[in-house]
């Protein structure tokens, strides 16, 4: 299925198919319409919406991560806003392939810091190095 803010907005991605790619494609297609902090809103509350409509349980272990949601859009943003957002979402994620690596907030968090409870509550400031602006 195309990831699209509608098929998204209205739930209708299967489960399976709500990769960590097309995270990116829905946090671009926010970042390139709104401004960080109401794209980061429309993001939290999609995310939210997605997860319980798929069955999702937000737990201290699982479900919604909020720091990761967070760390992802400023991240993108920060390359759309220094590189330029391009002509959508694809040619934006061949440009910048190390966005694609699931692993990549490692150079900003510890390990313990990403995997507590409080980071997956509420915003905390990466302890490994700063985003980029």
């Amino acid at each position: 299925m195309e990831i699209t803010l509608a098929n998204f907005e209205s739930c209708a991605i299967p489960k399976e198919e709500y990769t960590h790619r097309a995270h990116l494609t829905v946090a671009y297609l926010y970042l390139r319409t709104h401004p960080l902090p109401e794209a980061i809103n429309l993001m939290r509350s999609g995310i939210l919406r997605f997860n319980k409509a798929k069955g999702v349980e937000n737990t201290p272990s699982g479900g919604y991560h909020e720091t990761l949601t967070v760390a992802w859009m400023r991240v993108i943003h920060s390359a759309m806003k220094t590189f330029g957002p391009l002509s959508g979402p694809e040619e934006f994620l061949t440009q910048h392939p190390h966005l694609l690596c699931v692993s990549l907030m490692r150079v900003f968090y510890s390990r313990a810091r990403i995997m507590s409870a409080q980071a997956r509550e509420s915003w905390i400031e990466p302890d490994l190095a700063t985003f980029p602006e």
